[in-house]
């Protein structure tokens, strides 16, 4: 058999998937608790996963665009904004499995192996939206330690300071939700093939690195949270204070002059 190459395209969407309420639109789909599979004969195949991740395997690209129709018609708020991520992978049968300049060499490609290979690219894809993400809030956070460390004090205007603490915290919350759902598939344990292909492509996604650095920057996102937080605290509660003295140095001043009237 003469060598042939698979191109898997992955996109990620800003929303989280329920399989279950997507299964009613996708009728031929094959539903299990990580993903919803559809194929295409004779070897096409997409896949939707729960993180937001969708992924072809060979579509032709008519295919492809009407099952992305059906799937904003299925969710017609799906945001627009998205993450795409390509991969190839060459099928030889007399090759030795590996990954060669960037590229998995597999001898066959099953339908097995392709579902893990799917899934690791829709996991770096959807890796990606949440690292852009917190970037953005890394970003807006280091804004306002700058303006800590240059006035000593956060803004005096607290309403759009809660806003954003409360969007990162909801952002952490749904980030360390979801990425539990980037787990090993259970297939993978079932073929040492599958498990090595596992293996190799979280190693040449990096994805174990990005997401102990997406743990890492969630983390300080939080400390730093709470030390706006804690001196954001301080100065009301120094203002109440000195509220509090004012009133007292009134009603004492008001006392001494109906004391002093004649």
């Amino acid at each position: 058999m003469a060598p042939r190459t698979h191109q898997f395209s992955a996109i990620a969407f800003e929303e989280n998937f329920s399989l279950k309420q997507l299964a009613s639109h996708f009728q031929q789909a094959r539903l299990t608790t990580h993903e919803l599979c559809l194929t295409f004969p004779p070897e096409g195949s997409l896949y939707i996963y729960p993180f937001g991740a969708v992924v072809t395997h060979d579509l032709p690209p008519e295919v492809r665009d009407d099952q992305l129709a059906i799937l904003h018609r299925a969710l017609p708020k799906l945001t627009t904004q998205v993450v795409r991520e390509d991969y190839s992978v060459v099928e030889d049968e007399r090759t030795e499995l590996g990954i060669v300049d960037g590229t998995l060499h597999i001898d066959r490609l099953t339908p097995a192996r392709a579902g893990i290979v799917a899934f690791i690219v829709g996991q770096s894809a959807a890796m990606e939206y949440y690292e852009r993400i917190t970037d953005e809030l890394f970003a807006r956070i280091t804004t306002i330690v700058e303006q800590l460390e240059r006035r000593g004090a956060v803004p005096f205007r607290m309403r759009p300071l809660n806003r954003f603490i409360g969007e990162a915290l909801a952002t952490r919350n749904e980030v360390l939700s979801v990425l539990h759902l980037l787990d090993k598939p259970d297939e993978a344990w079932d073929d040492p093939a599958m498990d090595r292909i596992y293996d190799d492509l979280r190693a040449e996604f990096d994805l174990v690195d990005r997401y102990a650095a997406l743990e890492l920057k969630l983390r300080s996102i939080q400390e730093t949270l709470e030390l706006v937080l804690g001196v954001a605290r301080d100065r009301i509660l120094l203002i109440l204070e000195v509220v509090v003295v004012i009133l007292i140095l009134t009603e004492i001043l008001l006392s001494v002059s109906r004391i002093l009237q004649p």
